[in-house]
C-alpha cells in the first residue's frame, strides 16, 4: 500500500466517528472546547446538559429554568412503572445498572412521551399562529384537527391521580419571572395558556395543564427540540430510578412482583375443567 492509500486509510478510519462534542488526547480533555480542568468547580451538572447538547454554556437564567425543570420529574413514587419496574428489578437480583436499564427502556410514548409529544403539538400551534395569529384560536383549529385524527388524548394535560398537578404553578411562576427579566420570550407559555383554555371551554369538565404540559413550556421556551425534551425527563426519572433500586437493595426482599402474593389477580378464562379424551390418532 502506497503512502497516499495509507493515509487515505488513516483519515477515513479517524473520520468513522467525528464528534464536535469532545476532544481527547493523552493527558488533555476538552468538552465543547473548554478544558476538562476550568470546567470543573466552575460550572454546574445542568451547565454541562445544555452544554454538551447545545454546545455552549447558557447563562445564568438559563441554567436555573432548566434546572427547576428537571426537579420535579425525578419521582412520582413507586406506582409509577419506570419506579417499580426498578425495585422489581433489584430484587431479581439484577444490580443498579441493570435495573437503571430496566426502567428506562419503559420511558417510551406512552410512559414518559407526554413531554416530547406536547412539545410537539405547541410547535403546531406556533406554526399555526404564526407571527401575528391569536394564539387561543390557533390552538382551538390544532386540537379540532387532532381529536377529527383520533387523538383522544390531550398530551400535557391532565392528570389520572392529581385533581391538579401541585409542580405546575411553582413552574409556571418561575417562566413567567424569567420572562420578565429578558430569559425567555413567554410565546410557549402563551401558548401553553391557549391551550389550557381550550380545553376549559370545551370540555365538560376541566383539564388543566399537568407537569409534562410545564416543562414542555420551559423546554420549548430554552429552545430545545421535541426529542431532546424526552432525553431531559428519562435524565430526571433516572435519579429517582437510582433511588428506589437502591433504597430496594438495602430492604433485601427477593422477587417482589407487583403486587403483595395475598391479593389475587383477576382470572377471566374459563372454570376448571378436565382434559377430553381425544379420538385422533396421535402423530407417528
Amino acid at each position: 500500500m502506497s503512502q497516499p492509500e495509507q493515509d487515505d486509510l488513516l483519515r477515513k478510519a479517524s473520520d468513522w466517528w467525528s464528534t464536535s462534542i469532545i476532544d481527547i488526547h493523552p493527558g488533555k480533555i476538552a468538552v465543547r472546547g473548554y478544558p476538562i480542568e476550568q470546567l470543573i468547580g466552575n460550572v454546574g451538572f445542568t451547565d454541562m446538559i445544555w452544554l454538551m447538547l447545545r454546545g455552549e454554556l447558557p447563562t445564568r437564567g438559563q441554567s436555573a429554568l432548566l434546572e427547576a425543570a428537571l426537579v420535579p420529574g425525578v419521582d412520582h413514587g413507586p406506582h409509577a412503572p419506570s419506579i417499580a419496574i426498578s425495585r422489581m428489578a433489584v430484587s431479581c437480583g439484577l444490580p443498579v445498572n441493570g435495573a437503571m436499564a430496566s426502567a428506562v427502556n419503559v420511558l417510551d410514548d406512552v410512559h414518559g412521551g407526554a413531554g416530547q409529544q406536547c412539545m410537539e403539538l405547541y410547535r403546531q400551534i406556533d406554526a399555526e399562529a404564526g407571527a401575528d395569529g391569536e394564539l387561543v384560536d390557533s390552538a382551538a383549529r390544532v386540537l379540532e384537527r387532532r381529536r377529527a385524527a383520533g387523538d383522544k388524548m390531550v398530551p400535557g394535560f391532565g392528570h389520572r391521580f392529581h385533581p391538579i398537578d401541585p409542580r405546575t404553578e411553582p413552574l409556571f411562576a418561575l417562566v413567567d419571572r424569567a420572562v420578565t427579566v429578558g430569559v425567555v420570550a413567554g410565546r410557549y407559555a402563551r401558548i401553553g395558556r391557549a391551550v389550557e383554555s381550550v380545553l376549559r371551554n370545551t370540555r365538560s369538565r376541566p383539564i388543566p395543564m399537568n407537569i409534562d404540559g410545564i416543562t414542555a413550556v420551559i423546554f420549548c421556551e430554552l429552545g430545545f427540540e421535541p426529542e431532546l425534551g424526552r432525553g431531559l425527563f428519562v435524565l430526571s426519572r433516572s435519579v429517582g430510578i437510582l433511588a428506589h433500586a437502591w433504597e430496594q437493595k438495602q430492604q433485601g426482599a427477593r422477587i417482589k412482583g407487583p403486587m403483595p402474593k395475598e391479593i389475587p389477580y383477576s382470572y377471566l378464562g374459563p372454570e376448571r375443567r378436565d382434559l377430553p379424551q381425544r379420538s385422533d390418532p396421535k402423530p407417528r
